[in-house]
């Protein structure tokens, strides 16, 4: 029997062309070591393994970070097309003993390599739609309550559970630095560094308000509530001093206790550090670490990443290329809609991808949706230039 013959005479679905199947993931892959740069990185590879033996490496601590987490990342690209490379060619070896030897029982494993190999191409090829500098690197984000009172105030932590979750789910690392809490429930407002590759270009795309439709908890009369959160990204990075230089003349230094707010998401202790840097009115609060000298360390940090961010924005004079659009926290202006009453339905309103599968996406299933509006950013360049 032919290995792309279909299924006839039982109803189901057409079996996989095979051979077909692999021509295509063998172009996809081709291409996708095009865009890596494959040619390139085993030669990068090879002055950064010697970089990383020199013995005065560590004398400058960013410099051997900057180095060591670059040969990591060439090293993880090599291995992933090799490791691709490998399992499609043992898909082929695979189809030719199915088509020789007419065994048909190779057809399952041969298809559910195939499958797999098709998932992790796809996400590979998310690479693709990246542009900016900072894309793949780690992420300040923010979520701010907005209208709806007490309901608002619950979406903004239901939120901040949302990206922890899928930050977990691709394995990203999340520090909370701040949370404070709600008048009677949930959040006013949080701070988070994702840090993980790709963790700024992908919430990037989650930049702006998004609106929660839902029967109200704290309504007794089970009224439906339209609240309001934003959720605002900046790059993190460890050392923006080639880039900012902040003067502490210019900075208002408050510490206070702690009151735990965010309940689980924050340290209870006496070390809270608030920064205020008066020029330009950011504020920055972190109570999260075991000291105020270390909360103090990375408000300072978190403060110097988003004036290099306004800086950036200024010098590129468009704004929103790197800052966002900052939007009214309300009706109008959100950029997603999550409908949980009188009907479940998610949908981003720039690219129509939506889901009903509501409680999936509150608990960090946002892939699809963030790759729809990476795919409609690409093209949206692809047009300009």
């Amino acid at each position: 029997m032919a290995a792309d013959a279909p299924r006839k005479g039982d109803g189901g679905p057409e079996r996989v062309d095979i051979p077909e199947e692999i021509e295509s993931l063998t172009g996809r892959l081709r291409e996708a070591a095009r865009f890596l740069g494959a040619e390139g990185l085993a030669g990068r590879r090879a002055e950064l393994e010697q970089e990383a033996s020199a013995p005065d490496l560590w004398d400058d601590a960013d410099h051997a970070r900057e180095v060591t987490t670059a040969l990591g990342r060439v090293t993880e690209d090599l291995e992933l097309l090799a490791g691709l490379r490998s399992r499609l060619s043992d898909a082929e070896t695979l189809l030719e003993m199915m088509q020789e030897e007419d065994d048909e029982s190779l057809r399952q494993e041969i298809e559910d390599t195939l499958a797999d190999l098709d998932r992790t191409l796809g996400a590979l090829e998310l690479r693709s739609l990246f542009a900016g500098n900072y894309d793949d690197g780690d992420a300040v984000a923010e979520i701010h309550a907005g209208a709806g009172g007490t309901d608002a105030q619950d979406w903004a932590e239901m939120m901040l559970r949302m990206y922890t979750r899928w930050a977990e789910r691709r394995g990203f690392t999340i520090e909370v630095e701040e949370a404070t809490e709600g008048q009677e429930a949930g959040l006013m407002s949080a701070t988070f560094i994702v840090r993980g590759r790709y963790a700024f270009g992908l919430l990037a795309a989650e930049r702006g308000v998004h609106r929660l439709v839902r029967i109200s908890p704290f309504d007794a009369q089970h009224r439906r509530q339209t609240s309001f959160a934003s959720l605002d990204v900046v790059p993190f990075l460890e050392d923006v001093s080639g880039e900012v230089d902040i003067d502490e003349k210019d900075l208002r230094i408050d510490t206070y206790r702690s009151s735990g707010a965010g309940g689980q998401h924050v340290n209870k202790t006496d070390s809270a550090v608030r920064l205020t840097h008066l020029p330009t009115g950011i504020v920055v609060t972190c109570q999260n670490q075991r000291s105020q000298t270390q909360n103090k360390a990375k408000a300072m940090q978190v403060l110097g990443a988003k004036l290099a961010e306004r800086q950036r924005a200024e010098h590129q004079a468009t704004l929103d290329q790197l800052s966002g659009d900052r939007t009214d926290n309300a009706w109008g202006n959100q950029i997603r809609s999550y409908v949980m009453a009188p009907y479940q339905l998610v949908k981003d309103l720039r690219t129509n991808a939506e889901t009903g599968n509501v409680e999936a996406v509150l608990d960090g299933d946002l892939d699809m949706l963030i790759e729809a509006e990476l795919r409609r950013n690409a093209e949206l360049r692809r047009k300009s230039h």
